[in-house]
């Protein structure tokens, strides 16, 4: 039996770099034999943390805030892969990923942790029009140490800027093959 991956896109363009790494890594994965459920995050009404540790992790909306994230949370809770995939805006993820990632906290309060651990691993998937990934990955890297997520690896695709500038790239290929990886 496959496994379970939810992909965060907290890309704003549907069609753009981030999305086509998105789409080659779902192709493979599905070769694979998973099944993979995409969260496009821009096009969801999603509000930032309140930082109120009103969460309980085993509600069905595990936060006070009854928002886009209440069909993000029950994916993430039976998945096995999560996937982050973003542009790079200054140094980092973007800001509709960034909040959803903040959001997910909420499956940790309350009446046991149901995110942290549990056999789950993770990817980063990023396109950029330049190459200065080093402080986001730092970031992820210690976040898969935080969430003690089996860290699968990243797609880095840089001097992309334009709609379409990955078209053929070998990056594309890298996403396909980490997809396909996941057994």
């Amino acid at each position: 039996m496959g496994k379970r991956i939810v992909i965060l896109n907290g890309s704003p363009r549907k069609n753009g770099n981030t999305s086509a790494l998105v789409k080659a890594f779902t192709q493979g994965a599905e070769a694979a034999g998973n099944t993979v459920t995409t969260f496009f995050l821009d096009g969801m009404d999603i509000h930032g943390c309140k930082g109120c540790f009103g969460g309980h992790s085993n509600r069905a909306c595990p936060c006070v805030q009854q928002d886009g994230m209440a069909q993000i949370y029950p994916a993430v809770r039976e998945s096995d892969v999560v996937v982050l995939a973003t542009p790079l805006y200054y140094w980092n993820m973007s800001g509709q990923l960034r909040t959803a990632v903040d959001r997910l906290f909420a499956l940790e309060e309350g009446d046991g942790n149901l995110l942290r651990g549990h056999g789950r691993s993770s990817a980063l998937l990023m396109a950029a029009e330049g190459h200065g990934f080093d402080d986001v990955v730092l970031y992820y890297d210690h976040l898969m140490e935080h969430l003690k997520w089996e860290n699968l690896g990243h797609v880095l695709a840089g001097g992309n800027m334009g709609v379409g500038d990955i078209s053929g790239k070998p990056e594309l290929q890298q996403a396909y093959d980490l997809g396909r990886s996941i057994q």
